[in-house]
C-alpha cells in the first residue's frame, strides 16, 4: 500500500515536472504518433495539449477521441533501465469549448508561456483529455495501474 501511494506521488511529480509527451491517436485502424507540450491537473484527472485545426492528429481525434499519451523522464543513459520512470493515459480527447477556453488555457501557459502565440492563434484548438487510467511502469519492468473516475463536469475545475 505505502508503494502504491509513493508511486502515486512519482506519477504526480512526473506529470508537473515533464513538458513533453506522445500522444498516440489513430484513424481507421492506422496509429498515429506526435510530440506534444502538455500541462494536468492539480488532480491528474485531465491532461491538455494544443494542436492546429490543420494537423492530422486534429482529423484523428475527430475521427475518433480515444487517444493515449506516453510521459516519461528518460535521460538516454544506461541508468534508465532502473531509474526512468514512464506513464502512459488514456482516455477520451475533447476539444475544449470557447466557454471554458481561458481558465485551461491559463493552465497550460502557466507551464508553457513560451507557447502563447501558437496557443492564441484562431487556428489552434485546445484539447482535454480525460483520462481513464494511468499505466506507471518504473524499475524496467513493474507497472502499476491507476483508474480514475471522471465524474464530475470538467468545466468545475
Amino acid at each position: 500500500m505505502q508503494e502504491a501511494s509513493e508511486l502515486k506521488s512519482r506519477l504526480e511529480s512526473l506529470l508537473r515536472t515533464q513538458q513533453l509527451g506522445v500522444l498516440s491517436t489513430q484513424n481507421k485502424g492506422r496509429p498515429y504518433a506526435s510530440l506534444v507540450a502538455f500541462a494536468a491537473t492539480a488532480d491528474s484527472k485531465y491532461l491538455f495539449f494544443a494542436t492546429t485545426r490543420s494537423s492530422r492528429k486534429y482529423a484523428n481525434i475527430e475521427s475518433d477521441s480515444r487517444v493515449a499519451m506516453l510521459i516519461d523522464n528518460r535521460t538516454n543513459q544506461m541508468v534508465d533501465f532502473h531509474s526512468a520512470m514512464a506513464v502512459t493515459a488514456t482516455g477520451k480527447a475533447e476539444e475544449v469549448a470557447k466557454s471554458e477556453r481561458t481558465l485551461h488555457v491559463d493552465l497550460f501557459l502557466g507551464k508553457h508561456p513560451h507557447l502563447k502565440d501558437f496557443v492564441m492563434a484562431p487556428s489552434c484548438a485546445l484539447f482535454r483529455i480525460n483520462i481513464d487510467t494511468y499505466y506507471l511502469a518504473h524499475r524496467f519492468q513493474k507497472v502499476l495501474e491507476f483508474h480514475l473516475k471522471n465524474e464530475s463536469d470538467p468545466s468545475d475545475l
